[in-house]
């Protein structure tokens, strides 16, 4: 029976491996792929936001590769409906039964692009799958793989055309995720890897190699839980949350999914890093990801363009860490 060292030591060894295979295609972002590997451990989603052509679906893409899962990718257009999501029964007229025909949500990871740019009613379909990792069709429920994750994203540029994802559904994802312009030096490998005749966008032939299994990406969860966790860090994590319903700039904070998720995740990132415990630091680093989309900014403090990410690097600065 592995220990729990020998366990966080395994897992330190995948992610590492896991992150090396991403990085045959995907050059720099080295902190949105530690997010999206482990949103995938955790069993949570993300919302992706950039600009175009800064990797996301191709992140997703070939991190489904190096754990040899399933991917799927829906194009969210005003005109998708829920059934377009989650299947329709179809009348077979050989045997005269319904025959489901299974939507794009019956995959291991989902990349739902563009999510904002649907209604509402068609955002919902994913609210259910992402809660319980089930979908209801015709009455009849359909339970989806364990290792279920929905990566959706959104340009944070173009607002015409759009619907505003609602706070019940932004609050299900684990992580929001801002992948930037690459760095000089990165940016001119990805033009060196496309002038020496390299396709990096065609995952299949860049070499990427499936270094760890779904099932043992579900399992990781287990080490991840037995990460211990003083009563002075979840106080520490309280004030943390509870400090974004306080300030001066906030319209609407964090509720207590948000707590959950930022004690979720700092016990993720000591584990990757091999630790059974966490530090503050773990805190302050998965604060930003875990609070962003959460936090409802009053209307004069998005005219003076305060961005959620300055209040919470104010509320970190506030609370006192523990010794």
């Amino acid at each position: 029976m592995l220990t729990m060292s020998d366990a966080l030591t395994g897992l330190r060894a995948k992610t590492e491996a896991v992150r090396a295979e991403l990085h045959k295609v995907v050059i720099g972002q080295d902190e949105a792929l530690t997010w999206l590997m482990l949103a995938v451990f955790l069993r949570g989603h993300v919302l992706l936001e950039g600009v175009p052509g800064t990797a996301k679906t191709l992140a997703v893409k070939t991190l489904a590769r190096t754990i040899h899962a399933s991917f799927r990718r829906i194009q969210f257009t005003p005109d998708l409906m829920p059934s377009d999501i989650t299947g329709v029964h179809i009348f077979d007229l050989t045997r005269s039964v319904f025959t489901l025909r299974k939507g794009p949500i019956f995959t291991d990871l989902l990349l739902a692009d563009e999510i904002n740019r649907t209604p509402a009613k068609t955002q919902a379909a994913l609210l259910e799958a992402m809660q319980e990792r089930c979908v209801t069709i015709d009455g009849e429920p359909h339970k989806l793989p364990d290792i279920f994750t929905v990566f959706a994203t959104q340009n944070p540029i173009e607002m015409e055309g759009t619907y505003p994802l609602p706070e019940a559904q932004t609050d299900r994802f684990l992580f929001k995720v801002t992948l930037g312009y690459p760095a000089p030096a990165e940016e001119e490998g990805i033009l060196k890897e496309y002038n020496a005749g390299r396709e990096p966008h065609d995952v299949e032939k860049s070499g990427v190699q499936a270094v760890m299994t779904a099932e043992e990406a579900v399992l990781v969860r287990k080490t991840i839980d037995a990460v211990k966790v003083t009563d002075a860090l979840i106080a520490y994590i309280r004030k943390v949350v509870a400090a974004t319903r306080e300030a001066s700039d906030v319209l609407l904070g964090c509720g207590p999914r948000a707590g959950i998720h930022l004690l979720m995740a700092s016990k993720g990132l000591a584990a990757m890093e091999g630790r059974a415990f966490i530090l503050p630091d773990d805190v302050k680093r998965a604060a930003a990801p875990v609070m962003r989309h959460r936090l409802i900014l009053n209307p004069e403090a998005e005219v003076e363009g305060l961005k959620a990410e300055s209040v919470i690097d104010r509320i970190l600065a506030k609370v006192e860490v523990p010794r």
